[in-house]
């Protein structure tokens, strides 16, 4: 595990070698080398699968694209990721995006471990016909490795539930007669999905802020009001305003998570900029953007690019440069695109307060560590973008039980699992001024430990 996922699990191993009162029965020489063994083991995948999937085009030519599935930890359960399409995929960033998924099912008691997949492509540059191969093939390349037992993939960027659907038929073909509604996630609800699935990122995204802004803080204000903690500081200063936020990424978690703003009645707050591949849309009054959802609907999932697709959308908006979205000066920053926006060069240009990572690793580690030594509130991806694995958990369950829920249980069940998260960690974070980045990972670390210790495998 490299990079700052790495970093941030070693400093939790440090804090908890000391903590005597975390596994108490190891003690002394035992104790250092279980821990030695703990950073051995979270730091490294288990299992790394890597393949060239051999695909026929249209044009008659044959290609071969790189392809991984990394299985990083199963302590708790099955593997269990996401499956990227984009150009940008290679073995190292998988490889973290596994660990995450790891700690990310640790620290909301998800009885899943940690795995990934990835296809280096660009999904916009092949027929529907062509990805269709590329999926069957992926499939059959990594048969023997996933299952409804084993590792679950599920979309991620560049996927979604079309190619869950086309996966999940290839997998029934490959192992006939067997269980076989549970080896995909986020497939179509008609397929065996579950009601909910696709929102449930970005619902989760919205809903991480809302919690802490609004209900969290509502019912402990007399506490926090007398706190000298500088996060408790920022939040407080954000309640009952009219809040600006911006959304980078507009697809299907920026876009779920900027309606949910636009819909909220809790909070006074409206989403002023919008980005995708091309633009940023900024309005200072405040978007429609329910308009824009329906537009990027129709248009394949870009956003208005000229000022002639604005005036015939009837959407009023200013175009602005793609990366403007991260520097204007709103309240709340909503990651939703890609790893690694805000970093060393740009942090400094930041001018958000609240900062929501709806993707993954948006955030770099040293721009993570500016932004909290001012106080910035960063709601990490561990915590913030972990709707989708949730609900993913209830679509294995469905399959298994043939019995399914409707979409409200399916978001009050979301809802109530990322609130009973959010309990566990939001006291501390606001108690103890560490990042609360380090306070997930920590609880995160501890509940990996504690199963590993329990099932022997510290030795």
């Amino acid at each position: 595990m490299a990079g700052p996922t790495g970093a941030i699990v070693q400093q939790s191993l440090n804090a908890l070698l000391e903590d005597t009162s975390f596994l108490p029965n190891l003690q002394d020489t035992a104790r250092k080398q279980a821990f030695t063994s703990l950073a051995s083991i979270l730091s490294t995948p288990n299992k790394v699968h890597k393949s060239f999937l051999r695909i026929p085009l249209d044009n008659g030519n044959v290609v071969r694209i790189p392809a991984f599935r990394i299985q990083h930890n199963d302590t708790l359960g099955p593997y269990k990721g996401g499956i990227r399409f984009h150009e940008s995929v290679n073995e190292d960033e998988v490889t973290n995006l596994a660990a995450l998924m790891t700690l990310k099912n640790a620290l909301h008691e998800v009885p899943f471990g940690g795995g990934k997949g990835g296809v280096v492509l660009n999904p916009r540059e092949y027929s529907m016909k062509e990805l269709y191969y590329i999926c069957k093939k992926y499939v059959q390349y990594f048969s023997d490795v996933i299952g409804p037992d084993k590792d679950i993939p599920a979309p991620d960027v560049g996927t979604g539930e079309r190619e869950m659907d086309w996966m999940m038929s290839e997998y029934k073909s490959i192992h006939p007669g067997k269980p076989y509604r549970g080896s995909f996630t986020g497939k179509s609800v008609m397929n065996g999905g579950s009601l909910g699935r696709r929102e449930a990122t970005g619902k989760g995204v919205y809903f991480t802020f809302r919690y802490m802004i609004y209900d969290f803080l509502k019912a402990q204000s007399s506490w926090l009001n007398g706190s000298s903690n500088p996060f408790a500081k920022t939040a407080l200063d954000h309640t009952n305003l009219a809040l600006k936020l911006a959304v980078q990424g507009f697809g299907n978690v920026g876009s779920v998570a900027a309606l949910e703003a636009y819909h909220c009645t809790s909070l006074q707050n409206k989403v002023v900029a919008v980005s995708d591949r091309n633009k940023t849309l900024y309005n200072p009054n405040g978007l429609d953007i329910p308009a824009l959802a329906d537009y990027t609907s129709k248009s394949g999932g870009d956003l208005p690019a000229t000022d002639e697709q604005l005036t015939e959308s009837g959407i009023k908006a200013e175009l602005l440069d793609r990366e403007e979205v991260l520097y204007l000066d709103v309240d709340v920053l909503i990651l939703a695109a890609l790893e690694d926006q805000i970093h060393q060069d740009n942090v400094d240009q930041i001018k958000a307060r609240i900062i929501v990572e709806g993707a993954n690793a948006p955030v770099t580690g040293e721009a993570d560590q500016v932004l909290n030594d001012t106080g910035a509130i960063v709601i990490p991806d561990i915590l913030a973008n972990a709707g989708g694995v949730i609900v993913s958990y209830f679509e294995w369950l469905q399959g298994r039980e043939t019995q399914f829920y409707s979409e409200a249980q399916i978001f009050e069940m979301l809802y109530s699992k990322m609130k009973g998260t959010m309990n566990a960690i939001l006291p501390q974070y606001f108690g103890d001024s560490f990042p609360l980045r380090h306070n997930c990972y920590t609880h995160a670390v501890m509940k990996l430990s504690t199963n590993l210790y329990i099932q022997g495998k510290l030795y």
